[in-house]
Parts: C-alpha cells; structure tokens; sequence
C-alpha cells in the first residue's frame, strides 16, 4: 500500500511572474487535479480555451475574470468562488491580479490523455 502524506496548496507557490505555472496534484484515467498560479496573465487576446473534458475551476486566492463565447457577461472570482465549466465549452481568462498571485484550483473530469503529462 502507498505511504498516504498530506501536502499544502499554498507552499512552494511558483512566481509566476512571466507565465502562469501548472502542477499536477493527481490524475486518474478520468480526472486531473491541477494547481495554477497566475500574477496578472490572461489568454492571449482573440484565443479560446476549449477541452474535451470538463473542468470544475476554484479560486483560492486572488481574482480573476473569465468570459465564456456565448455568454455576454464575464464573470468575476474571488477567493472561494467556483464554477463549473461543461466540456466542449469555448471559454478564457480575460485577467487576473497583477498585484497578487492567483492560486486555482482546477478539476478535469473526463477521459485525461495521460500522454501529454
């Protein structure tokens, strides 16, 4: 049986000062869980993010905007909001906190092309 140890999603936080940094916490045949930190990235302007799977995102500290094609609105998050985002939903981040970093949270939950972690 594995050694079970806990871990915090705050330490050994990345700067994240020209990129945003992606972390694999754990991944199954049909999940990955990821930490990303952010500190003022956004999508590049007139791109969108599109997945397979769909993806279950928290903010736990900082801000963010996200806007979704078909939607007119964006959406703003704060630290402990949440949103579900369906599979095969065009989406983006439109902003995040320069003057902080911004630690996600982020749940893929479909099939997870493990090939290309």
């Amino acid at each position: 049986m594995p050694k079970i140890k806990s871990r915090n999603i705050f330490s050994g936080l990345p700067a994240a000062k020209k990129r945003e940094a992606f972390q694999i916490l754990q991944v199954g045949k049909e999940f990955k869980f990821e930490r990303i930190v952010s500190r003022g990235q956004a999508t590049p302007e007139g791109k969108w993010l599109y997945s397979k799977a769909a993806e279950w995102v928290m903010v736990l500290r900082g801000r963010a905007v996200l806007s979704f094609k078909r939607e007119r609105k964006s959406l703003v998050l704060k630290a402990g909001d949440y949103i579900f985002i369906p599979a095969r939903t065009y989406h983006r981040v439109d902003r995040t906190s320069p003057m902080q970093k911004t630690v996600w949270l982020a749940v893929h939950i479909g099939r997870v092309d493990v090939s290309k972690i």
